[in-house]
Order: C-alpha cells, then structure tokens, then sequence
C-alpha cells in the first residue's frame, strides 16, 4: 500500500478526480456519557487531468449507528469554491458529531469544468467508530 493509500483509507475516483478520505476520532471533543461523540475527517481532492476544476457544491448523506439519515448539502466545502489545478490537489479537514458510537458518510461533490460544464464525482463512503469498537454501520 502506499504512503497516501496509508494516509487515505479511503478513496473514489470519478474520471480524472480522485477523492480520498482519512477519519479521525476526538475523544477530546466527545463526551460518551452524554452520547455525543465527535469525528474529524481529512479530505483530499486529486485533479489528474490535464484542466482545472472548481468544487461548487456537496452534497453529504451521514448515517449514524441507529441507521438514522442526515442530508447536508451546500456551496463549496469549509466555506470556499476551491480551483484545482491540473496535477493538482485540495484538502481540508471538517468535522462530524454523531449520537451514536459509530456511523457512516458518504456524498458526491458537484464540479465545474473550466469550459462551465458541470459534472457530480463520488465521495467514497467511509466508517465513524470509536477506536476499539465493532462498527454497526457499514
């Protein structure tokens, strides 16, 4: 495996673009005995076409252990439209609070081509457990 796919667990590829995500429990910020239970996850946006590309939108679906459904939806991703250059890469970290010791998230980004086209890639599903548990969701 290498160093990214180490990094990344998790990863989709649409065309050109490479979507790939690394989960993080913060038993910092959670607190079991009031059922709140707090995740980061870094995400990594990869342009290997030979264009730049804008992530306009995204589009989220987070499941939690009780197999409850959240839709989060809206423009760009930490409160901007990112360019990815050609070759290029974007990442961020956000974060997901869930009631439940484990759930799930997955989501699809809404891109626009230099020449306006618009076009969906996928944002791989990926697991929120706590460290040690059996996740539910899968």
């Amino acid at each position: 495996m290498s160093v990214i796919g180490q990094m990344f667990p998790y990863s989709a590829t649409t065309g050109a673009l490479t979507v790939r995500v690394a989960p993080h429990f913060l038993p910092d910020q959670s607190d079991p005995d009031r059922g709140y239970f707090v995740w980061a996850y870094h995400v990594r946006v990869e342009n290997h076409g030979e264009a730049s590309v804008r992530l306009m939108a995204r589009h989220w679906l987070i499941t939690d252990g009780d197999g409850r459904v959240e839709e989060v939806a809206g423009d760009g991703v930490v409160g901007v439209q990112p360019l990815i250059p050609p070759g290029g890469a974007y990442d961020y970290v956000s974060g997901c609070p869930l009631a439940t010791r484990h759930g799930r998230m997955e989501g699809r980004y809404k891109m626009m081509a230099e020449d306006g086209t618009r076009f969906s890639i996928d944002i791989p599903a990926f697991v929120l457990e706590v460290p040690g548990d059996r996740p539910a969701v899968h």
